[in-house]
This record gives structure tokens, sequence and C-alpha cells, in this order.
């Protein structure tokens, strides 16, 4: 199976609790992470958002019909740097069992062309300070770890 090609898909309401369920399979994205129906109401609610706006792309990596991972691309309009359009790639996930076969390389490289063919100027993301295997990943594949980042918890 870890030789089977990976398919690159646009997320249905289907995969919804397939998706939440790799959100939470970590440290952090188990003590964020609601599993339980309330929860995925929400996650589903979230979803349709997602799904209705065309500078959104939830995408399902499936490699021999299994979900391997999945990662949210976000098309960012801006004035800065000329006008150029962003990529924001978030919450990129690998399923637990197939970590350690290049998916994730193989997905950051599928968004990055996905913003190269949309016209992006810049592609860039978050990963939480903690997660230092992660930063080192980014690295390796050409990220700079460039600009200090804030958020405030409402």
């Amino acid at each position: 199976m870890s030789g089977a090609p990976l398919t690159f898909r646009r997320a249905v309401a289907g995969d919804v609790p397939a998706l939440v369920a790799l959100l939470a399979d970590d440290v952090l994205g188990a003590q964020r992470e609601q599993l339980s129906a309330g929860g995925l109401a929400r996650y589903s609610a979230a979803f349709g958002q997602i799904d209705a706006d065309p500078n959104q792309f939830l995408c399902v990596v499936e490699r021999a019909g299994q979900i391997a991972g999945t990662l949210q691309l976000s098309f960012l309009a801006g004035l800065s740097r000329g006008g150029a359009l962003r990529g924001q790639i978030e919450a990129v996930r690998v399923a637990a069992g197939m970590r350690g076969q290049g998916i994730g390389k193989a997905m950051v490289d599928w968004a990055i062309e996905e913003c190269r063919a949309r016209g992006c100027g810049l592609v860039q993301l978050t990963t939480d300070r903690s997660r230092t295997e992660a930063h080192a990943f980014y690295e390796a594949l050409g990220f700079a770890a460039s600009h200090v980042g804030y958020k405030l918890q409402l």
C-alpha cells in the first residue's frame, strides 16, 4: 500500500468525521478537537462555510482508497507585496499509520503547485511553537521562519 499513488481531492461533507479525527490525533489536537456529536455538528457547519467559499480548498489525500491526510488551503487577497495573492496552508495532518512515507512532503508540494496555478506570489503557513519536528520539516521544504505570529483566543 505504501507504493500506491496519492490522490488529492476536495473534501465532501461525509469526510468531516474522518478529518476531525485526523486533527485530533496529536498532542495539541487531542486537547482542542471535539469528537462528540455536538462537536461534529459544529465542524459540519464550518465545513459548509469552507465549501461555499471559492477561496478555500479543504483537501483530502487518499492512498489506496484510505484517507492518508488533509490540509486546508486558503487564498488571501491583499494590497501588500504589490497586491499579491497569498496561499495559506493550514491544518496539515497525515494519518498516524501512514507517517514517514513522504506523504506530508507530497501534500505541501501539491499545495505549493495549487498556489502557483492560482497566481499566488507567496505561500505561507503557521505551526505551533512546540512542534519542533514540524519546524524542521517545513524548513527542509524551503520555508523560512521569517515572521513572528500572534493569536488572541476569543
